[in-house]
């Protein structure tokens, strides 16, 4: 009796073992198929170049080997979405790894978005309104660089402006009948967030007792300027709340 059962347990050990080498073969052949259909389907956008050259809207340029690019589109489906995303929210999720880890890594992050979803949104269509949000996105940096004495994050943000704006193209060019329908004055909105803005620089100003009062004047003028641009740029409601998304998510400090 006992020699039955050892066998038959011997058999169920032996057919369980089976049924699961055959669901991880499956599982297995499943995420190859499912990877090589990822890769076939963005192979459209390779390149047969040996080295492409990408230029940025401010006058930068990344520099990779063919097969390298090729590489990054078969790793980085999602600059590739139907529907970009937030790239902040991209990188979080997808971009923090061996290639975008530093930095300067998610400089490149930031640029390969911006030029992926800038052929997506259209190159010439919406070049008015791109190189307009660049403006007002570099003036907020630069102005904020101002108030903090400089630093190494501000020159990094002025490489990752470009997907900050194609990403604020990609949501002009989906509500575009909802933005064209707020028609309504907003002289007083815009005026309320130019004058916080000064009224920063003021406080700013006020509290910094290093510098001597011609140092003071000279930033006091050169920031209040930068805010005499903004004023000029925002010209209509989409403007006013891109540049104050784009203030508050990336400028609050203490």
């Amino acid at each position: 009796m006992k020699t039955i059962v050892i066998a038959l347990l011997i058999l169920i050990f032996a057919s369980c073992t089976k049924h699961k080498n055959i669901k991880d073969k499956v599982s297995a052949e499943s995420q190859q198929n499912s990877s090589s259909y990822k890769a076939n389907r963005n192979s459209k956008y390779y390149t047969k170049l040996n080295t492409i050259v990408i230029a940025t809207e401010i006058g930068d340029t990344l520099q990779f080997k063919g097969k390298d690019f090729n590489k990054i589109i078969d790793n980085h489906g999602e600059f590739l979405f139907e529907i970009p995303e937030n790239p902040d929210y991209l990188y979080r999720e997808f971009g923090n790894s061996l290639n975008f880890g530093s930095e300067k890594g998610k400089d490149k992050y930031y640029i390969l978005y911006a030029y992926f979803v800038k052929q997506k949104n259209g190159i010439e269509k919406y070049s008015d309104q791109r190189k307009k949000l660049i403006d007002i996105y570099s003036n907020i940096n630069t102005l904020f660089n101002y108030i903090q004495y400089g630093g190494t994050y501000f020159g990094h943000q002025q490489l990752r402006i470009s997907g900050y704006a194609e990403y604020s193209i990609y949501l002009y060019s989906k509500n575009n009948d909802n933005i064209s329908q707020k028609t309504y004055d907003i002289s007083k909105q815009k005026a309320l967030y130019i004058k916080s803005l000064r009224q920063l620089v003021d406080d700013e100003i006020k509290i910094d007792h290093q510098a001597s009062d011609q140092q003071k004047a000279d930033r006091s003028k050169k920031m209040n300027t930068l805010i005499d641009n903004l004023n000029e740029q925002i010209t209509n409601n989409f403007y006013l709340q891109r540049a104050q998304a784009f203030h508050y998510g990336n400028y609050e400090y203490y």
